[in-house]
């Protein structure tokens, strides 16, 4: 037995087929491609060090080399960008504005400033791309502690001075600023433990919060500095 179709509705079909559009491959513009690609270095520089290799990068993505060399020619331009995008785009000139207000305290301007200090740059990559940069060529490392040496350290060692009852103006003494790196890698810590140890800060039923530990550190700190530096 066959079958046939009247030729009305055949050819209907066929017109129907024929005019049905295709679905449309769109191509991603310049810069959605090339954030795409800084999105996606920065995933795997965190997860392997900043010595991990750009061809283990474009399988990640599923992109060619050539793709990858035509938005970042060189490994350098590539770190340049992750540098840029996780450490300068992140750093807040209002935490220089903030430590220079003359209306807080000391404490007040220490705490505030690394509370929101820590809740912006204690992220996942950014700690870890800091410690696998330590480990390997210091090109993100030297240049975020040379950042911190010329915007920040200043501005926390004067405050300090201020807390300890001291308008010197002369250059920081390398104990001043030893206990100084003392409180900055105590906070900093909070985040190795998160991402590089894996472990938690404090237990799900502790009631104690980032800001609290950072309150204290800052209290604990300044006592120190008060206690070894104060003018006699």
């Amino acid at each position: 037995m066959s079958f046939n179709l009247d030729s009305s509705l055949r050819n209907t079909s066929v017109e129907s087929s024929a005019v049905m559009p295709l679905p449309i491959r769109r191509r991603m513009s310049t810069t959605d491609r090339k954030r795409q690609l800084l999105d996606g270095a920065i995933k795997f520089f965190a997860r392997h060090g900043i010595e991990g290799q750009l061809r283990n990068l474009t399988k990640d993505l599923g992109v060619t080399h050539s793709l990858l060399y035509h938005y970042f020619p060189t490994k350098d331009a590539l770190i340049k960008a992750v540098y840029e995008d996780v450490f300068e785009s992140r750093w807040k000139s209002e935490w220089e504005d903030l430590l220079d207000d003359q209306k807080l305290s000391p404490e007040e301007k220490l705490n505030a400033f690394y509370i929101d200090y820590s809740d912006t740059v204690l992220t996942y990559e950014f700690v870890r791309i800091l410690i696998f940069s330590g480990l390997s060529d210091h090109s993100i490392s030297d240049r975020f502690f040379e950042m911190l040496r010329s915007r920040l350290l200043p501005r926390l060692i004067r405050e300090t001075r201020k807390y300890c009852d001291s308008h010197s103006r002369t250059k920081p003494t390398q104990r001043e600023l030893e206990l100084l790196m003392g409180l900055h890698g105590g906070i900093f810590y909070i985040g190795m433990r998160r991402w590089v140890y894996g472990q938690a800060i404090y237990e799900s039923s502790n009631t104690t919060t980032d800001q609290e530990i950072i309150q204290d550190r800052v209290r604990s700190y300044l006592i120190s500095a008060k206690s070894i530096f104060s003018i006699k």
